[in-house]
């Protein structure tokens, strides 16, 4: 049980983490995003959807349904990122997302050991 919990809280501080940098529309951050086709007044919404990832991932650590159900949403989010970062030949970013997918996979495996 302690490793879904380091796991889980890790993932959910890079979730939220992510969410500020994108809430901010620094404009390094907007860049970024315009680089794999995501508009500046999308960012907002992308953010939204990571902190309810996070938030779903700490409540699956009380009820393990919502956490299984977060990381499969966060799995998803990020190999859709993936698939951005392919498409617009951004290889250089493409780690980032792998290593946030690999990271909700961790956790949903680790959650759905734990049950």
């Amino acid at each position: 049980m302690f490793a879904v919990m380091v796991v889980t809280v890790v993932l959910a501080g890079l979730l939220a983490w992510s969410a500020v940098r994108k809430l901010s529309h620094d404009e390094s951050v907007v860049r970024s995003y315009a680089r794999v086709g995501v508009p500046e007044d999308k960012l907002n919404y992308l953010a939204v959807v990571l902190l309810a990832g996070a938030a779903g991932l700490l409540a699956g650590l009380v009820w393990a349904p919502v956490g299984v159900a977060a990381a499969i949403g966060v799995i998803c989010y990020f190999a859709g990122a993936m698939i951005f970062h392919i498409r617009a030949r951004d290889a250089k970013n493409l780690p980032t997302p792998a290593l946030l997918a690999v990271l909700g996979a961790a956790t949903l495996v680790l959650r759905l050991a734990a049950v």
